[in-house]
């Protein structure tokens, strides 16, 4: 059974994690009112980084509410995503969508990654959702 928490290891931490992934950005999928910039890794698993600016989203209780819904989203996709850091953005207008659209855009946003992803490097570690953690033990 694959664990479906949320620890540390998840998550970009520093400012070198973000840089680089802007730099480096190999992945680049869009949803309405989010953008994810995604970096291949070698971790073995994907990590999160999150951007939600007081620009874009005014409110601080819009910009939680969002960042929850996207670590949840996160959370709950991370066997299905290949080795990837990814940093998600937030638009002007996001925060007007409710909790069910935002969740429908990430679930597609995971699953155009996860096709870009395994078209641009067949080898990259990107186990099925059959196959649970096989292929990462290595």
């Amino acid at each position: 059974m694959s664990s479906q928490g949320y620890p540390r290891q998840l998550r970009l931490l520093t400012a070198g994690d973000y840089r680089r992934v802007f730099e480096t950005a190999a992945f680049k999928v869009h949803g309405k009112g989010l953008m994810a910039l995604a970096s291949p890794n070698e971790r073995g698993h994907p990590r999160l980084g999150l951007i939600f600016s007081k620009k874009n989203v005014r409110r601080a209780v819009d910009r939680n509410r969002l960042k929850r819904i996207v670590r949840e989203s996160i959370r709950l996709q991370q066997h299905r995503l290949p080795s990837v850091d990814i940093v998600v953005l937030a638009r002007r207008g996001v925060h007007e969508l409710d909790n069910a659209t935002v969740h429908r855009q990430l679930h597609g946003m995971w699953r155009r990654l996860e096709r870009e992803a395994r078209r641009s490097s067949p080898g990259m570690d990107s186990p099925s959702p059959e196959s649970g953690n096989a292929g990462r033990a290595r």
